[in-house]
C-alpha cells in the first residue's frame, strides 16, 4: 500500500507540493476520515441520551440546541427571537423538517410557541421548563466528557490546538478554489478519465 501513497505523493509534486507536505496531507486526511466515520455515528451526543435515559432522538436534540442556541456554538446574542427558519438556519436542513421535528417537541412539552417581542404577529419558539433542564442536562454531560479528556492537556498544547483547529476548519473553503500547478494537475485528472477504456 505504500508504494500507491509514494507514487501519489510524486503527483503532488509536479503541482508544486512537495513531498513532506504531500506526507502531512495524507496523514490529515487518515485522520480525519476516522473522526468523520466517529462523529457520523454521534457517538458521544448518543452516549448522552442513553446515559442520560432521555426520550428523544439526535435530531429533536439539535433542534432542541437550535432554539436555545447556546453562543458558543451559534454565536449571536442568547435573547436573540428563534422561529422555525432560524432552527433550519442554524443546523442547515430543510425548514419542512425543521418544522416537523418541531412539532413533535411542541407535543412532547419540550418546546412551545410564544408571541414575539419584536413582531406580535409572528410565532418564535422557546424551550419549555422540562426542555431547557433537558439541554442543560446533555450540555453539563458534553462537557464533563470533553473537560475530563482536556484536563490532561497543558495550557500550552490547548493555546496551540484551538487556533490552528479554527483555521483548518475553513480548509475547504480556502482549498475550493485552486489556482496555478493545482488547477492544470485537475485538469490533466479529468483528461485522463476521459480517455477511452483500452479493455472496450
Amino acid at each position: 500500500m505504500g508504494h500507491r501513497d509514494e507514487e501519489l505523493k510524486g503527483k503532488l509534486e509536479r503541482a508544486g507540493i512537495d513531498r513532506e507536505t504531500g506526507q502531512a496531507a495524507l496523514d490529515v486526511d487518515a485522520i480525519l476520515q476516522k473522526w468523520r466515520r466517529r462523529v457520523f455515528k454521534r457517538e458521544l451526543g448518543q452516549r448522552a441520551i442513553d446515559d442520560l435515559g432521555l426520550p428523544i432522538d439526535l435530531a429533536k436534540m439539535d433542534v432542541m440546541m437550535a432554539v436555545w442556541a447556546p453562543a458558543n456554538e451559534f454565536g449571536g446574542e442568547e435573547t436573540e427571537e428563534t422561529m422555525v427558519s432560524t432552527v433550519a438556519q442554524r443546523l442547515n436542513i430543510d425548514p419542512s423538517r425543521a418544522s416537523r421535528v418541531t412539532s413533535d417537541l411542541i407535543r412532547q412539552g419540550y418546546v412551545r410557541r410564544a408571541v414575539s417581542q419584536l413582531d406580535a404577529r409572528r410565532a418564535v419558539l422557546e424551550l419549555t421548563e422540562a426542555g431547557e433542564r433537558l439541554v442543560e442536562a446533555v450540555r453539563h454531560y458534553k462537557f464533563l466528557v470533553l473537560g475530563s479528556y482536556l484536563k490532561d492537556w497543558t495550557a500550552a498544547e490547548i493555546a496551540t490546538f484551538l487556533p490552528l483547529l479554527e483555521r483548518f476548519s475553513a480548509w475547504s473553503e480556502r482549498a475550493a478554489t485552486p489556482s496555478g500547478a493545482v488547477t492544470e494537475e485537475v485538469a490533466k485528472l479529468r483528461e485522463t478519465l476521459l480517455e477511452p477504456d483500452p479493455q472496450t
